[in-house]
């Protein structure tokens, strides 16, 4: 009888013990269920909150992200301090940079977001992870955590720390540190939902631009065939005596309007000031900085024009804050366009991650 009890206790003892590591994951375990959630992945709707930390101050931004497969995205962001939003789309006709306040878009061909990985998309989360053999792994109450190397070209950055949802592998915080462990980059979810049903219109370029700025016009600025682009108005929303539909007056700032020039905090090592120029006989005020030494560059400031351009085809860059146009072959220019002004770096030999980086260092200023 004793040995009969003795074996009936071993065998509630090894069925405990089994019992209570059902459910436990290693790292192995979940890498293998991360890839096929990837590969099942059809939709997700995704917001929170992403602070920089590469200025004096740190910066923050409204994040919002909608996927929905094949390859439809939409990503807001949206500053904190200023309450001003950019926007980036893909969906069959191209890649687009809405900035509604200036209610403009640029179109150009790309294969963005496959070429470059944002911290806030799930798929690039999920890739560095899968791809990391190695990676660290950590099971706490409510998260998984993996720390795995950093694939971002544009930023200095190497490392990133991923919390991901026990219940449904939904990523709940992010950060990213430089070679210093210094954290430049942190995002932190509040919200996250897979099978998102998004309405036909969600990803459309027009109706994006006027659900952001109702009641503006509407300018679309595309790279055609040639390489050029191109200005497409929309005169039916704007009335004659320069109003709004609404009848509010319009206050853009005349383009030859002077404004506060804004200088950068940050320069790469043995890069010096050369320089300044203001631009003569100029429809716009122009800024010209000159910038000498292990590298030499122009950093060109200027009211954001309402005509059409000449740009080149090129590609999006995520500058973290905003999303800027990177043009050129042998001689590099990197765009973008804040608060009404326009901002282009042009190098023949800044790295792109300089580029970056001078970009981030001016982004907590204001030149209005």
């Amino acid at each position: 009888m004793r040995r009969r009890i003795t074996w009936v206790l071993t065998i509630v003892i090894v069925l405990s013990v089994m019992l209570a590591g059902c459910g436990k994951k290693d790292a192995a375990g979940v890498v293998k269920d991360l890839d096929k959630v990837v590969t099942k992945l059809e939709s997700y709707q995704g917001s929170g909150t992403m602070t920089l930390y590469t200025g004096d101050n740190p910066q923050e931004y409204k994040v919002e992200v909608w996927y929905q497969n094949p390859s439809y995205y939409r990503i807001a962001l949206t500053n904190a301090q200023k309450n001003i939003t950019q926007i980036v789309l893909r969906n069959d006709q191209g890649v687009y940079v809405l900035t509604p306040s200036l209610n403009k878009s640029f179109r150009f061909q790309s294969d963005w977001p496959e070429n470059q990985g944002q911290v806030y998309l799930y798929q690039t989360l999920v890739r560095s992870i899968v791809s990391d053999n190695s990676r660290q792994f950590v099971s706490d109450k409510d998260s998984y955590v993996f720390e795995v190397a950093a694939n971002y070209s544009t930023h200095s950055l190497v490392r990133q720390k991923i919390w991901l949802n026990k219940g449904d592998y939904a990523p709940k915080q992010v950060q990213v540190s430089d070679a210093e462990a210094k954290v430049v980059v942190e995002v932190k979810f509040d919200k996250f939902a897979f099978g998102t049903k998004f309405d036909k219109n969600s990803f459309d370029m027009q109706h994006n631009l006027d659900a952001a700025a109702p009641g503006a016009q509407g300018t679309l600025l595309e790279v055609d065939e040639s390489g050029v682009l191109v200005e497409k108005p929309d005169p039916s929303d704007v009335a004659v005596d320069g109003t709004d539909i609404s009848g509010a007056e319009i206050s853009t700032p005349a383009l030859s309007e002077p404004f506060g020039v804004i200088i950068p905090t940050y320069l790469p090592s043995g890069v010096e000031y050369s320089d300044d120029k203001i631009v003569e006989d100029s429809e716009r005020s122009t800024v010209l900085l000159r910038y000498d030494g292990t590298y030499q560059f122009t950093l060109t400031e200027s009211r954001s024009p309402d005509r059409t351009a000449s740009l080149v085809s090129g590609e999006v860059i995520d500058l973290g804050f905003t999303a800027g146009l990177l043009t050129g072959d042998s001689l590099q220019t990197l765009t973008w366009t804040i608060d009404g002004l326009e901002f282009r770096i042009t190098s023949g030999d800044l790295p792109v991650n300089e580029m970056v980086k001078i970009a981030g260092s001016m982004q907590d200023q204001t030149g209005k």
